[in-house]
């Protein structure tokens, strides 16, 4: 099946092919120094990569289909696709980390590592140190710039993968430089149980926005852009109040909603352009995404916002939708 990469910005699409390449030639590495050196710390490693090959995979037919435009069938867009690639990584990590967690265990009763070609080893590590933390950081900086979670797990998770050869390195070069073999699995064990601690970060942030969690950030946000327009002392477009102010995620989309207050004598003309105008602010504000307000007369007495926009509050019932 063909991506329809032609949707993903170019710099995106790069980002995302660059992980990909970069993942599958270390792991290749990798596992090349583990069968030369029967080092545990590199197995575990090891493990994480075929995790890396799997998430970067993953990672680009994720930005395919949320940058796929909204149709018939998805009228919000393809978007919270990017919360199933994160979710995606963050299970496969905890699933490596469980394996090497089982071969550290392993290695420390059977001890398999051979001393004399743990020089391999070693230059295998500093290169996907160096690989990883590189491109960990463009991945991560790309993600952040155009809102990806899917290119920012992928960073993470590569930085991720940079610390654990850090720590399989250190724990070579003490087995190199004191012989004592257990340091290996001891590492590979810690190793696992740090990964399995970003592993299981990426699956809850994936789930609170499946579940549409409210973002903190974006509430702040919001509230200061709402709270700027209210009363006679507001900046114009001018309202009585605001209620029912909701929002959420669609990857790295935004859809939010909310009710806002009017003079009760306002035409419907007056009323849409001011609701317009405070949405346009808020889409503005958040990058990509979609705001709809609700229109509703003003029910306060005495409502100082209605008289100074030259309207009048009245005692009508009014009830919410």
């Amino acid at each position: 099946m063909r991506l329809p990469l032609t949707h993903v910005p170019r710099l995106e699409a790069r980002a995302a092919i660059a992980a990909l390449v970069v993942a599958v030639t270390l792991a290749a590495g990798k596992f090349t120094a583990y069968f030369v050196t029967g080092s545990a710390a590199i197995f575990s490693d090891a493990m994480e990569s075929i995790v890396n090959v799997a998430a970067a995979a993953y990672a680009l037919y994720s930005l395919s289909i949320a940058h796929t435009p909204a149709d018939r069938d998805h009228p919000y867009g393809h978007g919270k696709i990017e919360f199933f690639s994160a979710g995606f990584e963050g299970g496969m990590i905890v699933l490596a980390a469980v394996v090497a967690v089982a071969k550290g265990v392993h290695d420390l009763v059977h001890p398999e590592l051979e001393p004399e070609h743990l020089l391999v080893g070693i230059l295998v590590l500093c290169a996907a140190l160096a690989v990883n933390g590189t491109v960990g950081r463009f991945l991560i900086r790309v993600g952040r710039r155009a809102n990806s979670l899917t290119l920012e797990a992928d960073g993470r998770h590569l930085m991720t993968d940079a610390v654990t050869s850090v720590v399989a390195l250190v724990a070579l070069l003490l087995v190199l430089w004191s012989g004592r073999r257990w340091i290996d699995p001891v590492a590979a064990i810690v190793v696992a149980l740090y990964i399995a601690t970003i592993g299981v970060g990426l699956v809850r942030q994936a789930a609170a926005g499946l579940m549409d969690r409210q973002d903190k950030r974006d509430q702040l946000l919001l509230q200061r852009i709402l709270d700027s327009h209210l009363g006679p002392d507001g900046k114009e477009p001018r309202i009585c109040s605001y209620h029912k102010l909701r929002h959420r995620h669609s990857g790295r989309y935004h859809w939010v909603d909310f009710h806002i207050m009017v003079p009760a004598d306002w035409d419907i003309d007056r009323g849409h352009r001011v609701a317009s105008n405070i949405e346009y602010e808020i889409e503005q504000a958040l990058g990509e995404g979609n705001a709809t307000a609700h229109v509703e007369p003003c029910v306060e007495h005495g409502c100082r916002s209605c008289a100074a926009m030259g309207g009048a509050a009245t005692s009508q019932t009014h009830s919410s939708a």
